[in-house]
């Protein structure tokens, strides 16, 4: 059954792909020459707010926030005129930590949890679930990813529009980049990517550009980088291997810490995290193909 609706959420996936470019009403000031706060006072609080995503109608923003150290998922929504304040999203759980959501285009988030499995299992780890929306706007209990996650931390979830699937994990002693490649409806065992996005440095919060042909992340303290983490991109080459990995330089990283990088709907612009706000700017003034 799960291999069923796998493959039922990799179909709606590519052909939701055109439903999505859509006139997105952006809040203003729109950024220029300088990545801004988003949503001041609404996303961007006088709190620890991380994360970007995008309802699939784009009229949705989901985004977390850290209170006293414990992850939670909220939402704002745009009514024609204005953004709500912002609220915990639906299918959030405040029993336990969730953080780093992504929606795929027929309504599906994926994201982190401590929960457990089962009630076999000891509370610790962060592992990757997932949940779909119904028609009605209901939203179905969590499924656990267990083709993924291991015994270790699983967190940052980002999916190609083939529905193959990159994260970041310790399980390998160290914070890398993992992906999973969606077969007839069943996710492969995770690979660690190379050393072009790897090194023996710390790196997380991958974020794969639809095609599968761009690939965001964070890595800390890498060698000539700007500040304690930055986002780099790689590109994959003809023979679909990922180049060595770029800073993405000023424009977006600085002394301070960036993370949690993300595309909007449209392709337009670049969401990332820094100074304990949601920011975005421009994908071209990122240096990045719009």
């Amino acid at each position: 059954m799960r291999s069923l609706c796998l493959i039922a959420l990799a179909t709606a996936f590519a052909c939701c792909q055109t439903a999505t470019h859509r006139t997105i009403s952006y809040p203003e000031p729109f950024p220029d020459t300088i990545a801004l706060s988003f949503l001041p006072g609404i996303v961007s609080a006088d709190s620890l707010d991380f994360n970007a995503a995008f309802s699939p109608n784009s009229r949705t923003f989901y985004f977390c926030r850290s209170v006293n150290r414990k992850w939670s998922i909220w939402q704002t929504t745009f009514d024609g005129d204005k953004w709500s304040p912002p609220a915990l999203a639906p299918f959030a759980d405040t029993a336990w930590s969730q953080a780093d959501p992504f929606i795929t285009p027929d309504s599906t988030v994926y994201f982190i949890s401590n929960q457990p499995p089962d009630d076999n299992v000891t509370p610790g780890d962060f592992d990757i679930w997932y949940a779909h929306q119904a028609t009605d706007g209901s939203w179905e209990d969590p499924v656990n990813l267990t083709a993924v996650n291991s015994d270790s931390t699983e967190y940052y979830v980002s999916l190609a529009q083939n529905g193959n699937l990159y994260f970041a994990s310790n399980r390998g002693g160290g914070y890398d980049i993992y992906t999973s490649t969606l077969i007839n409806g069943h996710y492969s065992r995770p690979v660690l990517l190379s050393a072009a996005i790897n090194s023996p440095v710390m790196e997380h919060d991958p974020c794969i550009s639809p095609d599968e042909q761009l690939l965001l992340f964070t890595s800390v303290n890498r060698e000539g980088g700007m500040g304690e983490g930055d986002v780099y991109v790689s590109r994959k080459d003809a023979q679909g291997n990922w180049g060595t990995a770029r800073n993405l330089g000023p424009a977006v990283n600085t002394t301070s810490y960036e993370y949690c990088a993300a595309f909007s709907r449209d392709g337009k612009y670049l969401f990332f995290s820094s100074d304990n706000d949601v920011k975005w700017i421009s994908m071209k003034k990122a240096g990045l193909p719009d």
